[in-house]
């Protein structure tokens, strides 16, 4: 093989590597978690009512229904709060809209209201 063809070969070789590399999908990661609960939206909410607060610990226990985001069907469990205020909104017995993500390996409540 002459000069000319192996520059060719390895010219071709780098273009099909470069491409590769651009048409891959965008790797996952916090920043993109952190973008999608900032775009959450009325209809992301999940329905829950509050079963137990535990202030000292910034936990919250929820019945809720499908979690979607998280592919989780409804069922009872305990959240950890992302900010611990959002524990005051709310009491035993209230209904409730939440968004949940999983941070650290844990369910985090990212928001919080009393249902309308």
């Amino acid at each position: 093989m002459n000069k000319t063809s192996l520059l060719a070969l390895l010219a071709a070789a780098s273009l099909m590597t470069s491409t590769a590399v651009f048409a891959a999908p965008p790797a996952t990661g916090a920043a993109d978690a952190t973008a999608a609960a900032a775009s959450t939206t009325a209809s992301d909410l999940v329905e829950g009512e509050v079963r137990k607060i535990d202030t000292a610990n910034k936990k919250i226990t929820l019945k809720h229904g499908e979690i979607k985001n998280l592919g989780m069907p409804g069922m009872t469990m305990v959240f950890q709060a992302k900010d611990p205020s959002l524990l005051d909104k709310v009491k035993v017995g209230d209904k409730v809209r939440f968004a949940a993500e999983k941070s650290n390996g844990a369910f985090v409540v990212t928001e919080l209201q009393p249902a309308q």
